[in-house]
């Protein structure tokens, strides 16, 4: 029996999220264990109010933890705290040394190669680009398979991804959605039927993941003549991107359409989606945030490996084409002419209004606090491949 167990990912927002099935499980195993969750400090409000841990350690890795001589302050911190078990679930350096230097009584998960030494057992990340076809999974999978195989885990207990907002991240929330939504110019008049919003994320962190702005241009544009609100989110870097997606738009004027990208912070971000009743998103960290507050999601993905990334819920639908570069993994498309960016470009507007329609019909346009969760069972979406 552990008393105290550390799981440390440390990246980004999807990486974080697709965490959040292994500490359900990890909860489920050991009810009675102090959990630890280490992440990166900008992310925090992501997972503070997990119920399924007890306390969120943050590094500010960008901060007053950068360097070599910070990082041995940081793991010395995590040495005097002497956790039975470090789960590490991360594989690049800084979380592989943490964990290996913690001083826990045991140590697993994933480990660059020099700090496998210093682990009780290393396990494959079979997510990652380096992985043999026929042994890969998602990521979400390849933790459960931690747990089972290194952290004594009998029962894996995977209700899909996971998230609850901090108190003032809801009340913030709900005062946008007043102010932009319903009392905004956009609002219903008579007061008793609600807007139904759907909600676009066009920026990712990489150029081979974004679908052309005016394709995401024309599916506003027909989502606003039909009746429907359209809120642009994204963080600040996606500011300019989403003004000049905006600006190819006809009905760039419309009272129903609503822009707070680079307003809100990533915990108002999820409970913006959670009032929304359809994410239309690249692959990308809000797309995995969406998938945690239950809204069905249309995503389009290019560079990335579907299998492995692909949004945890069985009412999302994902669309691809079969080119053959996919998936590269390269941040930007090294093809010229007609070639470069074959594999977003080749996903028409019209197919993904289609799916977008289908969505919209299957859950009657309600917002996604209202939608039953699938609990138990499979979480795979549906994969459209044109």
């Amino acid at each position: 029996m552990y008393r105290t167990i550390l799981v440390i990912n440390t990246m980004h927002i999807g990486d974080l999220m697709l965490v959040t099935p292994a500490l359900r499980t990890l909860r489920e195993s050991y009810p009675e264990a102090e959990i630890t969750l280490l992440t990166d400090k900008p992310l925090g409000d992501l997972v503070r109010c997990n119920r399924n841990i007890d306390e969120c350690l943050l590094i500010d890795k960008h901060g007053a933890d950068k360097g070599l001589l910070a990082l041995v302050r940081f793991i010395r911190r995590i040495r005097r705290r002497h956790f039975d078990l470090v789960i590490n679930l991360h594989r690049n350096e800084r979380a592989s040394a943490i964990a290996a230097f913690s001083g826990a009584k045991r140590i697993v998960g994933y480990a660059q190669p020099f700090f496998r030494r210093f682990f009780d057992q290393v396990l494959p990340n079979n997510a990652m680009a380096d992985t043999p076809p026929d042994r890969v999974k998602h990521q979400v999978l390849c933790h459960l398979d931690v747990l089972r195989e290194a952290a004594g885990v009998t029962r894996i207990d995977d209700r899909g991804l996971e998230m609850w907002l901090p108190e003032e991240a809801e009340q913030r929330a709900e005062r946008l959605w007043q102010e932009h939504i319903l009392r905004g110019e956009g609002g219903r008049r008579d007061g008793k039927t609600p807007p139904q919003v759907v909600a676009f994320n066009i920026g990712a962190s990489w150029a081979t993941k974004r679908w052309p702005a005016d394709y995401f241009a024309a599916c506003a544009d027909e989502l606003l003549r039909e009746g429907y609100d359209v809120l642009f989110l994204g963080g600040p870097t996606d500011v300019a991107l989403v003004a000049g997606c905006t600006a190819l738009m006809e009905e760039r004027q419309s009272p129903r359409l609503h822009v707070l990208t680079g307003q809100v912070s990533l915990a108002v971000l999820a409970g913006l989606l959670e009032r929304s009743c359809l994410f239309l998103t690249t692959d990308s960290g809000p797309m995995h945030v969406g998938v945690a507050m239950n809204v069905p999601i249309v995503t389009m993905f290019g560079a990335s490996p579907v299998p492995t990334f692909y949004p945890y819920d069985a009412k999302d639908i994902l669309i691809k084409t079969p080119e053959p570069c996919h998936p590269c993994g390269i941040h930007d498309c090294p093809k010229k002419g007609a070639a470069h960016m074959a594999c977003m470009k080749h996903i028409p507007v019209a197919v993904v209004m289609r799916y977008v329609h289908e969505l919209l019909a299957a859950y009657g346009g309600r917002p996604a606090r209202e939608l039953p969760r699938s609990g138990a069972g499979s979480h795979a979406c549906r994969i459209v491949e044109l």
